[in-house]
């Protein structure tokens, strides 16, 4: 249950709009105040029946302080921890144990008068069941459900049908309550990946109306030019290209959970200066991962091309656990310190495009390189569930 909400008027706090579980302690106030109307209404039938019945009012007037309480303190979220709900449990068993020393055993036994805990005493399993799932509600529905058979010292069909309704009741409840919290993460995630949406197209427009235009302009003008303006406005173009194809996708990065083949998004790289070797069979990925994977891989080659100048070698590995993609080259190698000089003086091509993307995918990247020596990139990005962590050797 969480824990913070909204304040209301008074200083009281009240449950996140939306939220799914809010019915759920509203019925709880609802059924406590039922059950005791119930019960009233057979304290009052019975009364004179009781062996105690002064007792038997005061009891009445006591469960109905703790009905009133208890629903204004459930009402605040806040209040909805271990203190209340043990108090909650303490208060119940107490009635449990006084009602039949209030009524009288064998009044109760023999006679058959309810005793006036009965259906009121149902309500700490319910609170239970809503605050901690089916195993909350289980554990309080035997520890009233046990004391309340200890303290009639006779087990009768009665009692032990109404201890084994409250235990159902507890797994039934418990069970609804954590549906609710499933289906309230789902909407959650529902509501983020809308705003995202939006706020992809958003910035989607103003690209087209800025970036795009821009790079479509360089490459009309320069296609036709030689030598370095030719050459830029050939890499305009791509860019170009390369821009439209991410803003038109409509679903954000990672949230796309199909899967695709990651050779097929590398095999656009090879070329006659870029090797790929990559297993015989698939390398299913989802969509978003293998997007970002592939981009990262992008990344890597486009350094190669700029500053390495030589050949450069891609190489998939896949096991169970993770996948692996080596981008090697033999080009002059990185200076110690280069990296971290290049992000100070805000080029951060190395830490955004591969290390930003792969660590945000919960993978690692290892950089290993030298002077004259080429530089190795290792991308690693695990199947299931990782924490996210980095590691650059230089």
């Amino acid at each position: 249950m969480p824990d913070s909400s909204s304040d209301a008027p008074g200083g009281r706090r009240r449950d996140p709009p939306g939220s799914l579980q809010a019915p759920l302690w509203r019925s709880i106030a609802v059924y406590r105040f039922a059950a005791l109307a119930y019960v009233a209404v057979l304290a009052v039938r019975n009364l004179n029946d009781y062996t105690h019945p002064v007792s038997g009012a005061v009891l009445l007037l006591a469960m109905t302080g703790w009905t009133v309480f208890s629903g204004y303190a459930y009402a605040d979220p806040v209040w909805r921890r271990w203190p209340l709900l043990l108090a909650d449990l303490a208060v119940v068993l107490a009635v449990v144990v006084a009602a039949p020393l209030v009524v009288g055993r064998d009044v109760m036994n023999d006679g058959g008068i309810p005793p006036p805990s009965v259906a009121w005493l149902a309500g700490p399993v319910l609170a239970w069941a809503v605050s901690g799932g089916r195993r909350r509600g289980v554990v309080a529905a035997l520890v009233i459900g046990g004391t309340d058979l200890v303290a009639r010292e006779r087990f009768a069909q009665a009692s032990l049908t109404g201890a084994a309704l409250m235990l159902l009741a507890g797994i039934a409840v418990g069970h609804v309550v954590r549906l609710a919290v499933i289906a309230e993460e789902r909407l959650q995630q529902a509501v983020e990946l809308e705003a995202a949406t939006r706020e992809r197209e958003r910035l989607a427009r103003g690209i087209h109306d800025s970036v795009l235009q821009v790079l479509a302009l360089v490459q009309r003008r320069g296609a036709h030019l030689d030598g370095e303006a030719g050459e830029l406005a050939r890499l305009a173009g791509e860019q170009e290209v390369a821009l439209r194809s991410l803003i038109a996708s409509r679903a954000p990065n990672g949230l796309d959970r199909q899967e695709v083949d990651l050779r097929s998004l590398l095999g656009r790289y090879a070329s006659a200066t870029v090797s790929i070797a990559a297993p015989a069979t698939p390398v299913p990925l989802p969509a978003g991962v293998a997007g970002e994977l592939a981009a990262a891989v992008g990344a890597a080659l486009d350094n190669v091309a700029r500053h390495g100048g030589g050949r450069g070698w891609v190489l998939v590995e896949d096991d169970r656990a993770a996948v692996t993609v080596s981008v090697r080259d033999d080009g002059p190698g990185i200076p110690p310190g280069r990296l971290d000089e290049a992000a100070g003086q805000g080029r951060l091509g190395v830490v955004q495009s591969i290390e930003g993307r792969i660590v945000d995918l919960g993978g690692t990247v290892r950089i290993s390189s030298a002077p004259g020596e080429g530089t190795e990139v290792e991308l690693r990005v695990p199947r299931g569930p990782a924490i996210p962590e980095q590691r650059t050797d230089r």
